[in-house]
């Protein structure tokens, strides 16, 4: 694939303003990684603030309303995120799913709310460990991608196919230090590569596929040249430029 690999760093509820600087950093050393797209999603209050101060790596939301404004205390709107410079927007992630009742059908509604909104789109999926031990990980994760995947017409959806990205993480290692193996993970994204043929055809392709759950300097490079493997959505490791970098250096080294 023509790609360039992905590396999006998740900061999740975490963050200040002192953290400009570590966004800085990862800014600066970006230049030297034009092989590899950066970026970073921050808690929505320092979205503005890490668009302002930063240049080579993109900036996104974590979340984002079905609406593009209304009566929504407490809610951000693809629209809102736009208007702040965001490039792109994170749905579905399996702690909003777990901890906020997310559907597949309301991640598709923020999907196409997102798009409609102009930002691109990482749509995340993943099967717990009692799944995944009861022989259902696939189906869970295939089922996911169906559901959650936006809809639209042909020639929209080739169009924007560049804009999506899948995050297989399972949700047995986000934030436990356990790594899928790199030939589980390899099985995992081709069973999503066919689901995102089913569902757009040639222009699925074009869609890169991210792996999750707790990647860090250590494993980054073995998951990374795993084939199907487009990127990663890194969690803790993003929250410094110390730890990042390297899983940035290791998507470089593997590119091509």
């Amino acid at each position: 694939m023509a790609h360039r690999p992905y590396i999006v760093g998740n900061w999740k509820m975490n963050g200040s303003r002192t953290m400009l600087a570590e966004a800085r950093a990862i800014d600066r050393a970006a230049l030297r990684y034009p092989e590899v797209q950066i970026a970073l999603a921050p808690p929505f209050p320092f979205v503005g603030l890490l668009r302002e101060a930063v240049n080579a790596i993109g900036i996104g939301g974590q979340d984002c309303h079905t609406a593009a404004k209304g009566a929504h205390t407490g809610d951000v709107s693809a629209a809102m995120l736009a208007d702040i410079g965001a490039d792109f927007v994170i749905l579905g992630h399996s702690e909003r799913r777990r901890d906020h009742h997310e559907s597949d059908s309301l991640i598709r509604a923020k999907a196409d709310a997102a798009l409609a909104a102009g930002l691109g789109i990482i749509v995340c999926v993943g099967e717990t460990l009692d799944e995944r031990d009861a022989g259902q990980a696939e189906a869970v994760v295939s089922a996911q991608v169906d559901g959650s995947l936006p809809l639209g017409d042909a020639a929209l959806e080739a169009a924007q196919a560049y804009k999506l990205a899948v995050a297989y993480e399972p949700v047995w290692a986000i934030g436990t230090g356990r790594v899928a193996a790199v030939e589980d993970v390899v099985a995992m994204h081709a069973a999503v590569r066919e689901r995102l043929a089913a569902a757009y055809g040639d222009a699925g392709a074009k869609v890169r596929i991210l792996y999750g759950g707790s990647v860090n300097a250590e494993n980054a490079a073995g998951l990374l040249a795993a084939q199907g493997v487009g990127g990663a959505l890194v969690g803790g490791a993003s929250l410094t430029a110390d730890a990042f970098l390297p899983i940035v250096a290791a998507a470089g080294q593997g590119e091509g």
